[in-house]
């Protein structure tokens, strides 16, 4: 990693904290930076310092190739409200870290009254959940991220 590649890195990071974003993505010419704020609690292991010197086989060719070779996105198939257990006081159905399996459900949308159950169509690591619960989610919006 140069110099100046990590000077970007630290001015996204600087630009996350300062207005409390949780992803950021910087498009400067050919490169893509992209910066997800992680909470500590989900992070697990902690991460090299930027400063750390990283095989140089162990890089991948962009940010963003790092994120779309480790993680699957489970978006909404419907517009709904987005509950993280069948009923108030049950189990949630997935939490940061648990692993899953394709076809296990991770989530219920609510619409017009039905429960529909959101399975995963990936198996891995849950990594985030975006969307809070009792949400209100659009189609198409990002409900957990998997990684592979």
């Amino acid at each position: 990693m140069s110099d100046d590649d990590r000077e970007r890195i630290n001015a996204l990071l600087r630009i996350i904290d300062e207005y409390g974003l949780d992803a950021l993505t910087v498009r400067l010419g050919k490169s893509t930076y992209e910066a997800v704020r992680r909470d500590p609690r989900e992070a697990g292991p902690a991460a090299e310092p930027l400063g750390a010197a990283p095989q140089a086989d162990a890089l991948p060719a962009s940010p963003k190739d790092a994120f779309a070779a480790h993680y699957r996105k489970i978006t909404a198939p419907i517009v709904g409200v987005f509950y993280r257990s069948a009923s108030p006081g049950a189990e949630q159905f997935v939490q940061i870290g648990d692993r899953v399996e394709v076809g296990q459900v991770v989530c219920i949308l609510e619409a017009m009254k039905l429960m529909n159950e959101i399975t995963s169509d990936h198996a891995g690591v849950v990594r985030r959940i975006l969307p809070e619960n009792g949400a209100l989610v659009s189609i198409g919006e990002e409900l957990l991220w998997i990684e592979a």
